[in-house]
């Protein structure tokens, strides 16, 4: 246990022992970067900080808030869980066990909902709100819409868009069975969905695994395209003619699904790739 209740110490003292903790699970060049990251992310420390010696006042409130992160890195929570909060678009929002951690591959998103430059959108299957928040603070004209069928999801996201102070219309939805009936028409319908077959789960770290929430990551094997269809259904009912539908996709099925919307009648389907140069993102024009 760390005891810094109410006291000043130097960064590199502070550093090593928490390298100490985290090296009974891991090892030591893990350890090592993993509390550089949690110094960074708790305290707006850098390493130059930690390197050269700078010293940290630590009140009874951080310590209590670091020896939580420790324990739970310790327990092989991934870092955005263990500080409660994860880097996404220059902003920082608030994660937890109920929502995805925002990747930086789907910052992409955002920057593709932008260039649109659209009055209405609805993010659908909104998780902690990243993108939904990331597009109302980039477009404060906009109107924009999103939609999680968790309520655990949504109480996060809702969070985030107040601390941030973006405006977002938040909505309990299944997005597999939409309110179609009202009638309100988007610009852009953008989507990062479920889309990880159940028998990749074996591919995947266990911090992933073992504490994303499955909810939001995986789909049946025999139906890897469940939600790209349902989106492709919503967007010929709610889409304006000329809007722009904008998907995150497995890499494996991104022409799949390029292909899939071709034939349901949208134009100018084209493939993507993300910041890694997998092919990742899909856009689609109601036609």
């Amino acid at each position: 246990m760390l005891y810094l209740c109410g006291m000043e110490y130097a960064l590199d003292t502070l550093y090593h022992r928490i390298c100490r903790e985290l090296s009974r699970r891991m090892d030591a060049g893990e350890a090592q970067a993993e509390a550089f990251a949690l110094l960074e992310d708790l305290f707006d420390v850098r390493r130059t900080d930690v390197l050269m010696g700078r010293r940290l006042h630590v009140d009874d409130a951080e310590d209590e808030r670091l020896q939580r992160a420790i324990e739970a890195l310790d327990a092989g929570s991934p870092l955005q869980y263990a500080t409660g909060r994860a880097l996404f678009c220059g902003r920082y929002f608030r994660v937890d066990g109920n929502v995805l951690i925002p990747r930086p591959e789907t910052e992409l998103l955002v920057r593709l909902v932008v260039g649109c430059c659209p009055e209405r959108v609805l993010d659908c299957g909104t998780g902690s709100g990243c993108i939904a928040v990331s597009v109302a603070l980039e477009l404060p004209s906009a109107r924009v819409e999103a939609w999680d069928i968790s309520p655990a999801a949504l109480a996060v996201a809702r969070g985030n868009a107040e601390v941030l102070g973006a405006k977002v219309d938040f909505r309990e939805c299944d997005m597999l069975q939409p309110p179609c009936a009202d009638g309100e028409q988007y610009d852009v319908i953008v989507s990062n969905p479920p889309y990880i077959c159940r028998s990749e789960s074996a591919e995947m770290e266990a911090h992933v695994t073992e504490f994303e929430p499955h909810l939001a990551l995986f789909v049946p094997d025999d139906d890897p395209l469940r939600f790209y269809v349902a989106l492709a259904n919503l967007g010929l009912l709610r889409l304006r003619r000329g809007g722009t539908l904008l998907l995150e996709c497995n890499r494996r099925y991104a022409d799949a699904v390029s292909s899939m919307l071709t034939a349901a009648g949208y134009v100018r389907c084209e493939v993507i790739p993300d910041c890694f140069g997998a092919p990742r993102m899909v856009r689609a024009v109601r036609g």
